[in-house]
């Protein structure tokens, strides 16, 4: 495995991927589920390029950009161990310069759920991701069902600005009592780990009114937040579409149920695809 920290060192190693390239982008502190996107575009690919920045134009003021958890052995090592082939790990000052051009969200789905709490936070994640698909020069790029709403703009911005890449949707990695695996969850003590297990309970009971029938948003929502009420505050229970488009009615096969709580000190988020 070759460690790269510059774009000049990255596009001199890149010369060595003569076939297809697999790409998967991370902010560090890896765990099992960032493990899962690695070990597919290593099976599905001829080169494996991973890439850990902390992003910083993602991050609203007040949010824990400087607390965000940062393991570099440690993640080092689970790259060698997955045979990744670049591990690229830039600079803020590689990455940016002073006065930069910039990438908006789309006016509406950039700015409802996630982004309504966090203005510009997607903004920020568009102009890393495009940046970093850029320098990979990936095949394909793999990325998480578990943050949806960045999956789907992600989607929107390789459509709109015609970017040859293809973006794998990788299914949510849970550990054994059924949280999803987050950098965040490090924040969690014994007791509120055990309450944040009330986010994927509310899906579960979602999943179990749609299997008897159930499509009302109302009614689940409702149903949802009873068990969420273990949480310190729930953010938002949304049913969109794909596009995340508000429904009525779960539209089997196009739906995607969102719940996002704060837990202690992490906000957490969940959804399942129906």
């Amino acid at each position: 495995m070759v460690i790269v920290r510059t774009i000049e060192a990255l596009q001199e190693a890149k010369k060595a991927c003569v076939g297809t390239i697999g790409f998967v982008p991370t902010m560090g502190a890896l765990h099992k589920g960032h493990l899962s996107l690695i070990q597919q575009a290593r099976a599905e690919n001829e080169h494996l390029i991973v890439s850990i920045f902390v992003n910083p134009t993602q991050f609203l003021e007040g949010e824990d950009l400087d607390a965000y958890p940062r393991k570099e052995e440690a993640d080092i090592k689970i790259c060698e161990l997955a045979k990744v082939d670049i591990l690229f790990m830039p600079t803020i000052e590689a990455m940016y310069e002073a006065d930069e051009l910039s990438i908006g969200a789309p006016a509406v789905r950039g700015y409802i759920l996630e982004g309504q709490k966090r203005p510009g936070h997607f903004s920020g994640m568009l102009q890393v991701v495009m940046k970093l698909l850029n320098l990979s020069g990936a095949t394909k790029a793999y990325f998480g069902k578990k943050d949806a709403q960045q999956l789907a703009l992600i989607n929107q911005m390789v459509k709109n600005y015609f970017m040859d890449v293809k973006i794998i949707a990788c299914d949510i990695v849970r550990d054994e009592n059924g949280l999803a695996l987050s950098s965040r969850n490090v924040y969690l003590n014994a007791e509120e780990k055990k309450r944040a297990l009330c986010l994927s309970r509310s899906l579960k009971r979602a999943t179990k009114l749609v299997m008897v029938g159930e499509l009302s948003v109302e009614v689940i929502q409702k149903e949802m937040l009873e068990v969420l009420e273990e949480a310190d505050m729930v953010e938002y229970v949304a049913i969109v579409d794909r596009a995340f488009n508000p429904l009525v009615r779960v539209e089997i096969g196009n739906t995607i149920i969102l719940a996002a709580a704060w837990v202690g000190k992490p906000r957490l988020i969940d959804n399942l695809w129906i």
